[in-house]
């Protein structure tokens, strides 16, 4: 049966934001339609609006009403609303205000049977971080109380690179202990990733195969084909390396490429995710060579889908002498006995041919036909691609004989798709994700272990970047710029046309 959290009091700092407008509140409103929520559970929103009560119950009905998954149940919505409170803050500064936000916390543990438990989801830009930390812990609000637990759920960037992912750990770690900080990375709250770990640990007929042995190599494809938007203030500091190489595409490269847990629990899947992040490798060859191992672009001004586009530098809020790149490519290699030579490809880039995320895993050719050349023209390597979205589901690639009187091998698809083979919908990645943080249930969130290994990988990444020029300008509407495809093209290979 599913688990349902316990009586507790949410605290969302930036409740007033886009995050929480468009993703968070209608989160937790499917959550307590499913009644996985208490009846006792509290949402207290903290923004810098001259709201009510009344109004932060306004707010949250618009959101839900607009992006909620599951249908409106007035009587669900009557008794999720009458736990609202809502705390005005002139800044994230006001020591007044955490006093307030103190005592309508304590209300709410003596009103509605909360029972002390406590979670601040900081959903704030990380530059707010240590005036919120330290007045949340002057406040008294994360004090101990027995039987009672507290924790923080914060949103990436996990810093912009190693040494300051260090000290956002180390703020964090002012209020709670390390295992109750839950870093939300929403791709891994999504079905089809969680579903990685079922393909290979469910199933007989994968796993002995998952290996050097087999496997020629791994592409993790991150496309999208819209610009930055109105992200410039945001993305012209980050680019496409910090912005998702560093969470999403290495999180996903550790589920495809991890040994087998001993169980499904927060500990064992982290601790293997954390063995193999520590043996991946950016040397090609035994020798490092960024120039050879990576690669980096930026969308130039064009068309793509029939409309004209600008370029990124063109983009509102982006300096003009700009490095930021909007693609990004990394060859890595994992040094352990089960992959040792395969070679992982990693990309993600803006303004892209189709917006798709997936893993492939393309396998090694036979090592002797019995055909005639003819025969096997159209054939190519066998491949097992996860699609994250869209159309979530999996792919297996394999040879089978053209219908007719002689011998001619095509490549045709085997296709397994959420759509089709289940009739409930897929819930939201944010409703596993503030389940799982209410539940202290850990298995789909980084570790700060594992976000200090992310950052070692990509740290000499960035460095040797900023001292490399401009990125490299890619047509809109393409698959990424040449140095994209040089990257495969010096191990003889190419990337998928997704």
């Amino acid at each position: 049966m599913p688990r349902v959290a316990d009586p507790c009091v949410l605290v969302m700092f930036g409740i007033t934001g886009d995050l929480a407008r468009s993703k968070l509140l209608p989160a937790v409103y499917d959550l307590a339609n499913r009644g996985l929520l208490s009846p006792s559970f509290c949402l207290v929103g903290v923004g810098r609006r001259d709201w009510d009560d009344e109004d932060l119950r306004d707010y949250v009905r618009t959101a839900v009403r607009a992006r909620a998954r599951t249908a409106w149940h007035p009587a669900i919505w009557e008794q999720l609303a009458a736990g609202m409170r809502f705390v005005a803050f002139s800044s994230f500064e006001d020591d007044a205000a955490y006093g307030r936000l103190t005592a309508v916390v304590d209300d709410l543990d003596a009103t509605r049977g909360t029972g002390g438990n406590r979670a601040f989801y900081l959903s704030i830009p990380p530059g707010w971080f240590p005036a919120v930390t330290e007045r949340i812990a002057a406040s008294g609000l994360v004090d101990e109380s027995p039987g009672a637990w507290r924790r923080v759920v914060i949103e990436k960037p996990f810093g912009h690179d190693r040494a300051s992912a260090a000290e956002l750990d180390a703020l964090v770690g002012r209020i709670v202990r390390p295992d109750d900080v839950f870093r939300v990375d929403h791709y891994l709250g999504k079905e089809t990733v969680q579903n990685i770990l079922a393909l290979r640990f469910a199933n007989t007929i994968f796993e002995p195969l998952w290996n050097q042995r087999y496997v020629d190599h791994v592409q993790i494809t991150m496309a999208e084909d819209i610009g930055i938007g109105s992200r410039a203030g945001y993305y012209d500091t980050i680019g496409a390396g910090r912005d998702v190489i560093q969470n999403h595409l290495l999180q996903l490269l550790a589920l495809t490429a991890m040994e087998e847990p001993s169980s499904m629990g927060a500990a064992a899947v982290r601790a293997e995710k954390e063995k193999v992040l520590d043996c991946v490798r950016l040397e090609r060859a035994g020798a490092l060579d960024l120039d050879a191992t990576t690669a980096r672009g930026r969308y130039g001004a064009g068309f793509q889908g029939g409309v004209p586009v600008r370029g990124y530098l063109e983009e509102d809020g982006v300096a003009p002498d700009s490095r930021t790149e909007t693609y990004a490519a990394l060859r890595l290699e994992i040094a352990n006995r089960r992959w040792a030579g395969v070679p992982f490809y990693l990309r993600a880039g803006k303004r892209l041919a189709r917006r798709v995320t997936e893993v492939a895993v393309v396998f090694k050719q036979p090592p002797f036909l019995p055909f005639e050349d003819a025969a096997t023209a159209g054939v190519g390597a066998n491949t097992i691609v996860v699609r994250i979205q869209p159309d979530e589901g999996i792919t297996m690639r394999l040879a089978s004989k053209v219908p007719g009187t002689h011998l001619e091998l095509r490549d045709v698809r085997m296709d397994f798709g959420y759509g089709a083979s289940f009739n409930e919908d897929s819930p939201e990645a944010y409703e596993r994700l503030i389940l799982d943080a209410l539940l202290g249930d850990a298995p789909l969130f980084p570790h700060r272990r594992e976000v200090d290994l992310s950052w070692r990988i990509l740290d000499p990444v960035i460095e040797h970047w900023a001292g490399a020029g401009r990125p490299q300008e890619y047509r809109p509407g393409s698959w990424g710029p040449e140095g994209a495809r040089d990257l495969l093209a010096r191990d003889a290979r190419t990337w998928r046309r997704s």
